[in-house]
Order: C-alpha cells, then sequence, then structure tokens
C-alpha cells in the first residue's frame, strides 16, 4: 500500500509542473491564428522587408568618406553600390509590375553624395512597396519576359530582387567592417568586433 501511496504522490508532483504550463486541465485551447490571405506574397515580402531595413540602415549609417570608399580600384565605391541597388530595385520591381520603370535617370552614375544617394534609395524601396501592395499569390504566378531569359512567375522576379538586394548588403558589411563600423544585422545581438 505505501508502495502505491508512493507512486501516486510522485505521479502528481510530476503531473503538476506539466499543467500549470499549460493554464491546467480545465484551461481552453488557444484560438488558431487567422489565416493569411496571401502567404506566399506575404513570405516573400517579409524577406525583402528584412533586407529593406539593412540597406537603408547602412545608407544612414555611413559617412560621406565611407560613400567614397573603395577597397580597391576596380570595385564600387559604397555609394555606387547603393546607387546600384537603387537601379535594380526600379528595373526589376518594374518588370515584376509588367510596367514601365518609373526611374529617370541612371543613380550609379549620376549621384554621389549621401543625401541623394540615401533618398534614392528610398525612393526605389517605396517603389517597390507599392508593387507588393497591389501583388496577390493568384498575381504572382501570373509570368512575365524577364531578362534572365523567359517567362518569370512575378513574385519570382521579386523574390530575385530581394536576392540581389541580399548580395549586395554583404558588400556593404564588407566595406562596413573594414571601416570600423557593425553593419546593422549584427546590431542588436551584442555586434560584433569590426
Amino acid at each position: 500500500m505505501k508502495t502505491l501511496v508512493s507512486v501516486c504522490v510522485l505521479c502528481v508532483l510530476v503531473a503538476a509542473p506539466a499543467l500549470a504550463q499549460t493554464g491546467g486541465a480545465s484551461a481552453r485551447p488557444k484560438a488558431a491564428a487567422a489565416p493569411v490571405a496571401n502567404p506566399i506574397t506575404a513570405g516573400t515580402k517579409t524577406v525583402y522587408d528584412m533586407v529593406k531595413g539593412y540597406l537603408t540602415a547602412s545608407a544612414a549609417a555611413a559617412s560621406d568618406a565611407v560613400y567614397a570608399f573603395k577597397p580597391a580600384p576596380e570595385v564600387r565605391s559604397f555609394g555606387q553600390i547603393i546607387g546600384h541597388a537603387a537601379n535594380a530595385n526600379y528595373m526589376i520591381c518594374s518588370a515584376a509590375a509588367a510596367e514601365k520603370s518609373p526611374a529617370t535617370g541612371d543613380i550609379e552614375k549620376t549621384m554621389t553624395t549621401k543625401a541623394d544617394l540615401v533618398k534614392a534609395l528610398g525612393e526605389s524601396f517605396a517603389y517597390c512597396d507599392t508593387v507588393y501592395a497591389r501583388m496577390t499569390d493568384k498575381t504572382g504566378a501570373e509570368t512575365v519576359t524577364f531578362m534572365l531569359g523567359g517567362d518569370m512567375a512575378k513574385l519570382s522576379i521579386l523574390a530575385f530582387n530581394t536576392a540581389h538586394d541580399f548580395e549586395h548588403y554583404g558588400n556593404l558589411v564588407t566595406y562596413m567592417r573594414m571601416n570600423k563600423m557593425v553593419p546593422p544585422s549584427s546590431q542588436g545581438r551584442g555586434g560584433m568586433a569590426p
């Protein structure tokens, strides 16, 4: 009998913490989250928003001297990478929207100041935001001819833009590290030593 009582007491002691964590036996199940209307578009935009934040923060954090920085003469400067990303945002997002790009010139080749390049990058992202705002999973599956050759789904084109932005954010990370700066993606987690 003592053994049976000991086993029952042990079971209660083991089960009590588990019941406390789940809210007890009488806890109601939590309501399921409402489904997202366009989950593929929303997921694609989440990753795009991440790189948009990194590039925008990098552009804002760099000094005028860093904008002119090139680790080697044959590569783009920090500022030219920002201009290149802005140009590409317009070109690629307009292709996904199947419309003419609203860009009025070659940002990489015509703008050199931090103020102009930060503004141009922000405007290019604002344009891409409008393309995302009009996109659904259904319209994102429609294909258009894209520069990579052949037809491509509109959302795949937007995903390519995000990949391109991440590629050039990687360049900026190196440039920032060479200038003793902590890149935005390393901030907030204690940062990393330059």
